[in-house]
Order: structure tokens, then sequence, then C-alpha cells
């Protein structure tokens, strides 16, 4: 298993190589604007993985597509003499969803802010239906009673009911002795 360090270096090695392949050497009429975005490959460096995108439309993409699995026998040996490795990595090619994903957020955001400028533009000069803040606050008094709440008036008088104590002490259970 090759560290992680040299799984990154010949990603990057491939990526560098099936790019300058794409861009010159390869001459399908199929083949689209194709951009290399990213290269995975597994930790035993036998899979790589290589994301592209393709700018145009759904034809275009899936032409690209079949040009690039006809191409594939020529860019792995390629790939192989610019590694120099003794095995060389079985290429997967795979359309990159990532642009598309981000396009999809990107509208989500838009009509977000469209929604928020609706709801600020309805809330312009409106006011509260009751008071600005409907909240009880300890320094306040109760507004049925004209008092402070039950709770400061327990402590005030330092008991709780649950614990009452006399004179003679903490109430003790007489049956039980």
């Amino acid at each position: 298993m090759a560290d992680a360090a040299r799984a990154r270096k010949v990603a990057d090695r491939i990526h560098e190589t099936v790019a300058r392949l794409l861009q010159g050497r390869i001459k399908d009429p199929r083949l689209g604007f194709v951009t290399v975005t990213d290269v995975r490959v597994t930790g035993d460096l036998q899979q790589a993985t290589i994301f592209y995108t393709v700018y145009g439309s759904d034809e275009e993409r899936e032409e690209t597509a079949k040009a690039l699995r006809s191409a594939k026998g020529l860019i792995r040996s390629e790939v192989g003499k610019a590694l120099g490795i003794r095995l060389t990595p079985s290429l997967t090619f795979q359309l990159d969803a990532l642009p598309t994903t981000a396009k999809t957020l990107e509208d989500a955001l838009a009509q977000a802010r469209v929604r928020d400028a609706q709801i600020a533009k309805a809330a312009e000069g409106a006011a509260y239906a009751g008071e600005a803040d409907p909240y009880r606050h300890d320094d306040e008094p109760d507004p049925q009673t004209g008092s402070e709440t039950d709770d400061e008036t327990a402590d005030e008088h330092g008991a709780d009911d649950d614990e009452q104590e006399t004179d003679r002490g903490p109430a003790r259970d007489t049956e039980a002795l």
C-alpha cells in the first residue's frame, strides 16, 4: 500500500498527462471542450478515476464520454510511460457533478435572496402586535397582582415549600423511629 503523499503525486502526474493528451494528441472529432478537474487514485495505485467536465450540451457530453472510452487504451499507455511505475493503474473517466451541484446551489441562494427581499419589503413599516419585548423580567412587578413574582418572593423569605425547617431542626418522620 502506497502512502498518501505518493498517491497524490501519482494523481497529479496522471492529471498533467491526461490534460496534455486531450489538448494535443487525441484528435477525435467527438471530443468536446474537456477540462480535467480532478484525479483520484486508490491507495494501492491500481485504480485511477479521472473527473472531467465538458462545456456544452448534454449531447456533447455524451459524445465526449464515447470519445474518452475509445481513447482509454492510448491514454493508459501514455500514463504508464509518464509514471514509470511497475503497474499502470486502470483508468475510469467520470463526468464531474460538482459544477452542476454548484449551479443548483447558486440558483437556490438567488431564490432565497429574492424571497428575503420580498419579506423585508413587506416588513417595512410593520409594527409589533403587542409590546416590543413580550417577556417578563425579574426587576419588573407582575402586572396582574402588582407584586413581585412567586419565585422572587420565595427567595426573599429564604425557604422553599419543600424544605420547611422549624426551631427544633429539620422535620423528621416519627413513624419510622
